[in-house]
């Protein structure tokens, strides 16, 4: 049986990276180099964590690997859902950035609303 050394086995090769930032995670679009020389894409979704414990925090990540003989059906999947989303609470609002704040910091008043219905599509399980 054949040895191996996974001491000598590098991470693959990143061509071509983008973050997209959304809320409090951070999705990283990676476009790798495989062995073989083929593309494909890897999906990360971070999330920041507080121990808290130690207040230390920690980012819990999950990852999803993308061939490129998958985009298609993919993309065919991906823009069905979005559009089956729509028709069901309309037009999505843009989130917009998330900045954190410090323990016991209050909101800025200019971000304080009144509260408005709920109009989504879990708003119907929290009545």
């Amino acid at each position: 049986m054949e040895e191996r050394n996974f001491a000598e086995r590098r991470e693959p090769e990143i061509v071509y990276s983008r973050s997209v930032k959304a809320g409090k995670r951070i999705y990283y679009l990676d476009v790798k180099k495989a062995r073989n020389e083929d593309l494909y894409l890897c999906i990360t979704e971070s999330k920041k964590h507080m121990d808290s414990e130690t207040s230390v925090p920690s980012f819990e990540k999950h990852k999803v690997f993308l061939y490129k003989e998958d985009f298609a059906h993919f993309t065919e999947g991906l823009e069905d859902v979005i559009n089956y989303v729509k028709s069901q609470v309309g037009e999505i609002a843009v989130r917009e950035e998330w900045t954190p704040r410090a323990e016991g910091e209050s909101e800025p008043e200019s971000a304080v609303e009144e509260e408005k219905p709920r109009r989504g599509l879990f708003s119907k399980l929290r009545k």
